[in-house]
Formats: structure tokens, C-alpha cells, sequence
């Protein structure tokens, strides 16, 4: 692939793991869920800033495959958060222009959840003045598996032959199969991994970590971050620019 120079673009996709909420409570003596509560809170102020800084496509990973390890209260009060931020924000991410979007599994989610997200991905899937994703039940291995799953299937029904199986095929078939791959991929709360995160789509993505809890994380900060991408070559490959 030749390389391509992206200096001073702002990256159209963020991909973005909001860690540190249950950190942020336990700082304060507060418990975890009072984190989380705080960290939804911050998911608006993002997404309300995200269009003027440029970005079109923004995702968040909210509910990891693994997360379920978590206590039983925790999940539990999760799961009725998620679907708190949902029926508040209906309404402002619909006048905003936002389309919203669920990736991950739905198998292990509370029926009345589902169908709040399937409600507002409807509601929203015309707007196209910022694509939001959030990741919920998600995991990268698990969405590759399942992408393969669904390939083995196809050929054994006939509708594909085995020769035909490239890289496309298997992104046609990701729960991100409609979304462009993320070009900047930030983490929170100072931990440096990328905890089983759009493995497949950020191949090439440029990584930025930050110590700020998610709850204090700002527009600001991100708007920083943003600059530093801008300061960047990305090669996809490619040898170093002369």
C-alpha cells in the first residue's frame, strides 16, 4: 500500500476506551456506579464537542465481553445505565444530527435493553452529522469469530467458494462492516493496552494514552490530542519520507 500523508488532517474516526470510572468513584470514597454515572455524563459532553473538532465517526467502548466477571450489583447497574443514557438522550442526539449505533452481542443483554437500542438506532439512522457507535457486549475476538462463523456458513451453503475468502470478506462481515476503520484509538486512566478493542479495524490506527480518568476527560484534552495526531505521518507500511 503506498503511504499516505495525513499531517495536519484531523482523524475522521475516534475510537475511544473510557476507562477509570469505577477509579474515579473509589478516589473519592464514592462507589463504583457513582463513577459510572459520572462517566455517561461525560459521554455527552464528547459527543456534543466532537463535530466541531472535525471527527465524523466516533466510538465507545462501553461493555466488554469480559466485564461480565464483574460483581453481579455492578453489571446489574450497568446495564440499567446504559439504558437510562438511552431513553434521556433519544431525543438530544436525534436533534443534534447524531446516528447511533450498538456493535457487540446481543444474546446476553436484557430483552427491554435491545429493544431500547434497536428503538434509537432506528430513530437516529437517518442523521449524519456524527456517526456514534458504542460497544456493548463487545469484544474483538469475539467479532472476528463471529465474522468467521458467518464466512464458513456462506460457503457451506454455496453463496461463496473458499478461494473468494480475503480480507474483505471478513470486514464485509464485523459489526463495523459499515464504518470506516478508526484512525486515532485513545485510552483512559493511564493502562496501556488495548483490552480485546477493534482489533481488526485498528491495524493501522495511531494509539494515544492518557492518564486522565474517563469522567475528567475533556473536550479540551481531546481537542490536544487531536493536534498531536495532526503532527503525525502515518505510513500504512510505507517507507519514511525523505
Amino acid at each position: 500500500m503506498a503511504a499516505k500523508d495525513l499531517r495536519g488532517r484531523i482523524p475522521a474516526h475516534v475510537a475511544i476506551i473510557m476507562d477509570g470510572n469505577g477509579r474515579w468513584a473509589t478516589e473519592r470514597g464514592w462507589p463504583r456506579l457513582v463513577g459510572h454515572r459520572r462517566g455517561a455524563e461525560r459521554v455527552r459532553s464528547i459527543v456534543e464537542a466532537a463535530p466541531a473538532l472535525g471527527i465524523r465517526y466516533l466510538t465507545l467502548y462501553a461493555f466488554s465481553t469480559e466485564n461480565w466477571k464483574r460483581s453481579t450489583e455492578e453489571v446489574i447497574g450497568l446495564m440499567t445505565i446504559f439504558a437510562r443514557y438511552i431513553q434521556s438522550e433519544a431525543e438530544r442526539l436525534s436533534e443534534a444530527g447524531v446516528r447511533l449505533r450498538f456493535i457487540g452481542s446481543r444474546d446476553r443483554l436484557d430483552r427491554k435493553l435491545r429493544r431500547l437500542m434497536s428503538g434509537i438506532e432506528a430513530r437516529t439512522a437517518g442523521n449524519d452529522r456524527l456517526h456514534l457507535t458504542v460497544a456493548i457486549n463487545y469484544g474483538g475476538r469475539d467479532e472476528i469469530a463471529r465474522a468467521a462463523r458467518a464466512v464458513a456458513e456462506d460457503v457451506a451453503a454455496g453463496r461463496i467458494v473458499a478461494k473468494d475468502v480475503d480480507e474483505a470478506a471478513i470486514a464485509a462481515r464485523l459489526d463495523t462492516a459499515e464504518l470506516p476503520d478508526p484512525d486515532l484509538v485513545i485510552r483512559t486512566s493511564g493502562e496501556t493496552r488495548i483490552s480485546n478493542y477493534l482489533l481488526w479495524q485498528s491495524a493501522y490506527a495511531e494509539y494515544e494514552f492518557t492518564d486522565t480518568l474517563w469522567p475528567d476527560f475533556t473536550p479540551a484534552e481531546l481537542a490536544a490530542i487531536l493536534d498531536r495526531f495532526a503532527g503525525r505521518e502515518r505510513r500504512f507500511g510505507g517507507a519514511v519520507r525523505a
